[in-house]
């Protein structure tokens, strides 16, 4: 699966986290289609940098991953445009439950390493007073990007491992994490290929 950091825009003012939960595999892979197919048929937004789509590994839900410029941006396009585009995908797999969106920043990042492909990532939130504690180095675990809520009081860590495996060893007893592999993405204002995108996932506009 492609590393995390490739799927880092170097110009985004924010990252736009959320999570829909579907209820089986099969309503999340049409939802994720029906979203990828609106993206695809519509004009890029301004200011919309990137936009990616995982998969549960369980199957029970979506993670979505955007990057624009700034949150300013993300609102005037999800003023005028997101609802029409949500009642679609609800048309399609409808009782889709959306905890609400998170707006972050990309704080830091630590490697373990850079070279390994990341079997999944796991997302987690915990007090900023406690990130240390899940991104320490671990077996499996390959990378850890530590993102902070508007308040500075929360991070979303986003963690790259080998294998399910070794997450779950690695955190038994941890604050829940959740499981995700990359299903789509969209770059825009990218040239030339992603490292690690061998399954033909990545669109760029």
């Amino acid at each position: 699966m492609t590393r995390f950091l490739d799927l880092v825009h170097p110009a985004a003012g924010t990252a736009l986290i959320s999570q829909w939960r579907t209820g089986t595999a099969e309503r999340s892979r049409t939802a994720a289609d029906a979203v990828i197919d609106e993206w695809a048929a519509a004009e890029t937004p301004p200011g919309r940098l990137a936009q990616h789509v995982f998969l549960s590994t369980d199957g029970t839900g979506l993670l979505f991953y955007a990057q624009w410029t700034s949150d300013e941006d993300h609102l005037a396009w999800a003023r005028a445009r997101r609802d029409a585009m949500v009642s679609r995908v609800d048309t399609l797999v409808p009782g889709i439950e959306r905890p609400g969106l998170r707006r972050t920043r990309l704080d830091h990042s630590v490697t373990y390493d850079a070279v390994c492909s990341a079997g999944l990532l796991a997302v987690g939130t915990v007090a900023v007073a406690d990130v240390e504690g899940v991104v320490g180095p671990e077996q499996g675990l390959l990378a850890a990007h530590v993102h902070l809520t508007a308040d500075g009081e929360r991070a979303i860590v986003v963690t790259e491992w080998t294998d399910t495996a070794s997450h779950e060893t690695a955190t038994r007893g941890a604050p829940a994490f959740e499981r995700y592999t990359l299903h789509h993405s969209f770059l825009h204002d990218r040239v030339g290929t992603v490292p690690g995108d061998t399954e033909g996932q990545m669109r760029r506009g």
